[in-house]
């Protein structure tokens, strides 16, 4: 069996974060491993408190998943603090990490920004480079890119001048208004559009998280990158689909609308 580790905070509410990867990498197939940068208190209408992991104990985490289950892939999520994204890309570099996917979470869908400066300063010059895929939103690609971006045109040009910054091939997420459900992918000089169907579900809680850790997965399963965002954006469209309705905010997804069998059945299914 594959297998790959999600670096990220945990949702309390199990939507997004820690536990929408450990969803969605067992639904894909892989088995997954966690390093959690940070606890936090949160539900489908919003996040009320957050309790970081000190960089050694998030040092201590890698080291024991590092040295004794290897992890195919790694899935890096959302990262508060300069300290714990020296730690984790020093301990990548020590462990020689491949298919590195970074979700480079900065900005709400709301706008409102989740990091400080000093930390996307760390992310941009330590993290970043190390990716072999990054996965920024429009309001992301804006900040990583210095960019505005109100077109498909600029989608293409802020993704290339990440790309070529970073190193890294650079998936453009639509949505956000702006070409939504259709992705972008550039890499090497070249780019290729993923075309999505808009579906019609308010509960999108923790999309971005999913997405990441479904490449992470499929890159795990020794998918070319191409096929792990194709395969990903199929899995996501599924468990959308799903129609899940759960919570009184914008709820999570149906990660495991995939999977049935005689374990999954409700009492009054049988």
């Amino acid at each position: 069996m594959r297998t790959a580790l999600t670096i990220a905070g945990s949702d309390s509410s199990g939507g997004a974060g820690i536990q929408a990867d450990i969803k969605t990498m067992i639904s894909n197939g892989v088995y997954a491993m966690s390093a959690i940068t940070a606890l936090t208190a949160q539900n489908t209408t919003g996040v009320t408190g957050i309790m970081e992991a000190t960089p050694e104990f998030l040092a201590e985490q890698l080291d024991n998943i590092f040295t004794d289950i290897y992890p195919d892939a790694v899935k890096i999520g959302m990262v508060s603090s300069s300290a714990l994204i020296e730690t984790i890309a020093k301990k990548l570099h020590q462990y020689d990490a491949k298919n590195i996917v970074v979700d480079p979470v900065m900005v709400a869908t709301s706008g409102a920004k989740l990091i400080n400066d000093e930390a996307i300063d760390a992310l941009k010059s330590q993290l970043l480079p190390m990716a072999t895929v990054l996965t920024p939103n429009i309001p992301e690609a804006e900040v990583l890119s210095g960019m505005k971006i109100e077109t498909a045109d600029d989608m293409i040009k802020a993704a290339a001048a990440i790309g070529e910054k970073y190193h890294c091939a650079v998936l453009c997420k639509g949505g956000h208004q702006l070409n939504d459900a259709n992705d972008l992918l550039w890499r090497d000089g070249g780019y290729k559009w993923f075309q999505g169907k808009r579906i019609n579900n308010p509960n999108t809680h923790g999309t971005g998280c999913t997405l990441s850790s479904a490449i992470a997965s499929n890159l795990a399963k020794g998918f070319d990158l191409d096929t792990s965002v194709e395969r990903a954006k199929k899995y996501i469209s599924g468990a959308l689909a799903a129609m899940l309705d759960l919570g009184k905010g914008s709820g999570p997804m149906n990660h495991g609308f995939a999977i049935q069998n005689e374990f999954t059945l409700a009492k009054e299914d049988n």
